[in-house]
């Protein structure tokens, strides 16, 4: 395949989803150029369909960029349709629901571990706001680089509330991202990704927000290396897993599971679960407002649009389960708290 026929992916190093893509991509061993998003490359591309990164173009037919796609979920289930070699996503329909399950937890739960950590300690804020505006733009001045890190880190904490940190729900998050930890690291003893002898892309959504989290950051970074040190080892690893030979045995059998692997769903379960369910809700009754239980607890946050459509997807994807497949991946949640996912609302 020339260059020219390459696919485009525009984001940046910071974005733990531009990493969460980046990693993909290279699995997968798709040719690929990598653009930061403002440089001239990326803004002689066409316009990206929602202001999101990351999103990649499309080469059309006679090898110029053509199509623009945002969101690292659909823009990885349109990789599996067009490129047939290496294929990230089970085949087997019992085994991807339970990818897409761990895929969604890792994109919008551990995101708010992320996005906690970061702007709500003092440490993690400054040093995110102190490099992030470079990563952008790299020439600016050291003056306009103090400039945009005041000016980033104040819009960044007055969102915090829409990813769900505040002080009602701080203990829980900062609980749920020890416990993951906890059950990660016994998990990965047994095997060396979520799901067997391959990454899925539950790896790869989870890789993105522990490269903020184990690595970068300084607070999650402390209880990741007390916790798991394996933790660390395995996030740089993900970075680059593209002489990794893989075939269909290396998925995990359903019908003999690892005992750490149902523990990895009940984590899951306690947290992102409910508060998918309790958001889904909100949204259904045109709330601003989430009020639900997670870990026994009061969660507060604003209502997610976007999030009750994760849910849809999910929901959409266990409907569609024949009856065999159901009876590989009901028994394997059930008791884990991930059932009410797929439950009547």
């Amino acid at each position: 395949m020339s260059s020219e026929s390459d696919l485009r992916l525009v984001g940046v190093g910071a974005s733990p989803y531009t990493r969460k893509l980046r990693a993909a991509l290279r699995f997968r061993r798709l040719p690929f150029r990598f653009l930061v998003i403002g440089g001239k490359e990326a803004n002689a591309l066409p316009e990206r369909p929602l202001p999101l990164i990351p999103y990649i173009v499309l080469p059309a037919a006679d090898g110029e960029p053509l199509t623009a796609m945002s969101d690292t979920t659909p823009i990885l289930n349109h990789l599996e349709e067009t490129y047939a070699e290496r294929r990230l996503r089970p085949s087997d329909p019992a085994l991807n629901l339970i990818d897409l399950l761990l895929e969604d937890y890792g994109d919008e739960w551990l995101s708010k571990c992320m996005f906690h950590y970061r702007w709500s300690y003092a440490a993690d804020t400054k040093k995110a706001s102190a490099y992030l505006p470079y990563g952008r733009a790299m020439q600016i001045t050291r003056e306009q680089g103090e400039q945009a890190e005041r000016a980033f880190a104040s819009r960044q904490i007055s969102r915090i509330g829409v990813v769900g940190s505040n002080p009602v729900t701080a203990p829980i998050i900062e609980s749920s991202w020890r416990r993951f930890l906890e059950v990660f690291d016994e998990h990965i003893q047994n095997q060396p990704y979520l799901l067997g002898q391959r990454p899925g892309a539950g790896d790869f959504a989870a890789y993105g927000q522990m490269t903020m989290l184990v690595i970068t950051d300084p607070t999650p970074g402390q209880v990741a290396m007390e916790v798991s040190p394996r933790a660390y080892a395995w996030t740089e690893r993900l970075e680059d897993v593209s002489g990794l030979d893989v075939s269909d045995a290396d998925w995990v059998d359903l019908s003999d599971p690892p005992a750490t692997l149902r523990s990895l769903l009940c984590e899951v379960g306690r947290v992102y679960a409910p508060f998918m369910i309790g958001n889904a809700n909100a949204v259904a009754r045109g709330a601003k407002q989430v009020e639900c239980e997670v870990d026994g607890q009061r969660w507060v946050q604003e209502a997610f649009v976007y999030q009750a459509k994760c849910l849809g997807w999910l929901r959409k994807a266990y409907v569609a389960l024949d009856e065999a497949a159901r009876g590989r991946v009901d028994p394997l949640l059930r008791g884990t708290g991930c059932e009410i996912l797929f439950a009547p609302l």
